[in-house]
């Protein structure tokens, strides 16, 4: 139960609620058990009748009196049952609710290189099955547990008075059922944790095969994947199955044990009313009954502790990801404002996932309002400068300044609301265009959202759709070309007006005519704003103030576009293959 120590400040948070819920179940349990002794009386002033001893009015004012106070006890018990459950129930709703945002909220902070470790279907499963698994231990578990124990309380207490013998008889079983549901417990616990971590497996490859539905269909592999998900979906119905055997033993030791409890009580009290022990013979069958209303509470029992078993699983995974620290930690709590000025100290930075070694001394400054172009075969390092100024890894050695400032002591918030960031691989939402656009400002008026696109030279694109600027994108902007991925991200970081302005090869999907038109609105827009453009292209590059070409991690060359194009070396060679190539056209 330690992981499950995890809950107690929910309890605690809606303890009044709780609170309220145990009285009520208390109540409901106590009109409950007046049933048995009702149904006892009139059974007695039955069995009174017929062997003459009370008249035949006495006899109908009785039982009409027990057959009321056994309807009421029903209704009463039935009323506060039903608001035991919205209380109890409720409050495993509201813990779901804080379990889900907190863990959503611990992932929203967690580092990139957390994310490069875990897979996608994994996080999906802990945050939705793991977190339902627990609800039912907060919510139906914890009700039927004050309910079982409210229940046996009373029960014993009224059978205790009426016959004790009897009472001792009738619950020799229990202690065997508690030893068999110890045993069942540890062996559930055990197969629980892998059923969940194999759902997770079934998680993930769900999700990579939808996210890349368009791979798959373009190498006709779909037979392929089947076959493997179904290999996976065997193999997790085969531990489904596992664990549902030893869950399936509960009820049918429950039924035999509560079966001869009931021949017990019979044979027992039978034995006793004959030798006078017991006075009344509805005392056999008031038993009866109690033993069979507790035929659900100890069937409970078995059905709880399975559920406490999942849970304690599914939260020990759960507090796994809790117990995660992120990477990047925010020591500055004060907002500062941004102005732009970034320069880069004699940097290194591997990347701790891959121990590949991405930059190595890189050294270099930029104004507020500068535009820096960083050019380089792939794998140079090019990206990795943007990750480090939007601080998503920390660096190795060196230092990454901004406005005079180490990285680290900028509030890390204030840091990335001042960065608009288009990354290589446009990443859209299953949204609309508007909404996309928009996520770089979410009070944008429409007139700003259209005047953005325009500005990224996608306006046209946009209402050439059917439904306009309202158009539904699919899973990752599936609905768009390259092309207009592109543009649509350049438009959503525009609209934002940051101080820095990040672009990362996001023009590679764009022909030239479009590519320069588009860089011409951005010569424009981002005259006082901090620009850095990662490109292969020399077009991208050339109006910057600055320009760094970058080969396995190192600068090779530094200068602007008239300098470099006059001196032998990767820029020149680059200009002068994109030049011919573009009179060839």
């Amino acid at each position: 139960m330690k992981a499950l120590k995890h809950l107690n400040k929910y309890f605690y948070k809606y303890r009044y609620r709780l609170i309220v819920g145990v009285i009520i179940t208390i109540i409901a349990k106590i009109f409950v058990l007046f049933t048995p002794r009702f149904v006892g009386d009139a059974i007695n002033v039955i069995s009174d009748r017929l062997e003459g001893k009370i008249s035949y009015e006495v006899f109908k004012t009785e039982l009409i009196t027990d057959v009321s106070y056994i309807v009421g006890a029903a209704v009463v018990a039935g009323l506060f049952t039903f608001l035991m459950r919205q209380t109890i129930i409720n409050v495993s709703r509201y813990i779901e609710y804080d379990l889900k945002n907190e863990i959503y909220q611990h992932y929203q902070i967690l580092s990139l290189n957390f994310y490069k470790s875990n897979r996608t279907g994994d996080l999906m499963n802990r945050i939705s099955e793991d977190v339902g698994k627990v609800r039912m231990y907060a919510g139906p578990a914890l009700m039927y547990s004050i309910n079982t124990v409210t229940l046996f309380t009373v029960a014993i207490i009224y059978m205790l008075s009426t016959a004790p013998k009897l009472t001792l008889y009738t619950l020799i079983p229990l202690p065997i059922l508690s030893i068999a549901i110890y045993n069942l417990s540890r062996l559930i616990n055990k197969r629980s944790t892998i059923v969940q971590q194999s759902l997770s497996t079934l998680s993930t490859y769900a999700q990579e095969t939808f996210s890349g539905i368009s791979v798959i269909k373009s190498y006709g592999i779909e037979p392929k994947t089947n076959s493997e998900f179904e290999d996976l979906s065997i193999e997790n119905r085969q531990k489904q199955i596992n664990l549902t055997k030893v869950q399936a033993l509960f009820f049918p030791l429950m039924i035999l044990l509560i079966g001869i409890s009931n021949l017990i009580v019979i044979y027992v009290g039978g034995m006793q009313y004959m030798n006078g022990e017991i006075e009344n013979i509805g005392t056999i069958a008031e038993f009866i009954i109690y033993v069979n209303m507790l035929t659900w509470p100890v069937a409970t029992v078995g059905w709880v502790t399975s559920l406490v078993q999942q849970a304690e699983a599914s939260q020990e995974r759960i507090n796994e990801f809790l117990k995660t620290e992120p990477e990047i930690r925010n020591i500055a709590n004060e907002l500062t404002p941004i102005r732009g000025d970034i320069e880069f100290k004699d940097v290194s930075f591997v990347y701790p996932d891959t121990n590949i070694e991405a930059l190595k001394n890189v050294s270099f400054s930029l104004k507020s309002g500068e535009t820096l172009a960083i050019l380089g075969k792939t794998g140079s390092g090019k990206s990795t400068i943007l990750d480090l100024i939007g601080r998503l890894y920390d660096i190795d050695q060196g230092s990454v300044l901004v406005d005079g400032k180490t990285i680290a002591q900028l509030n890390l918030m204030s840091l990335r609301e001042s960065i608009g960031y288009v990354p290589q691989d446009a990443f859209l939402f299953s949204d609309t265009i508007k909404n996309n656009i928009k996520f770089g400002k979410e009070d944008a008026s429409d007139e700003e959202v259209i005047e953005a696109a325009k500005n990224a030279r996608v306006h046209k694109n946009i209402i050439g759709f059917k439904q306009g600027y309202d158009t539904v994108l699919g899973e990752r902007g599936i609905t768009l070309s390259g092309g207009q991925k592109q543009r649509v991200s350049i438009a959503r970081a525009i609209i934002k007006t940051p101080d820095i302005l990040l672009f990362d090869d996001c023009l590679s999907a764009v022909d030239t005519e479009t590519e320069e038109k588009i860089l011409k609105n951005l010569v424009k827009l981002t005259k006082d704003k901090t620009t850095i453009i990662v490109s292969h292209r020399v077009s991208s590059a050339k109006n910057a103030n600055h320009i760094i070409v970058l080969e396995d991690g190192r600068i090779i060359q530094r200068g602007n576009h008239e300098s470099l194009i006059n001196v032998e070396g990767y820029y020149k060679d680059l200009y002068t293959k994109q030049l011919s190539e573009k009179e060839m056209l």
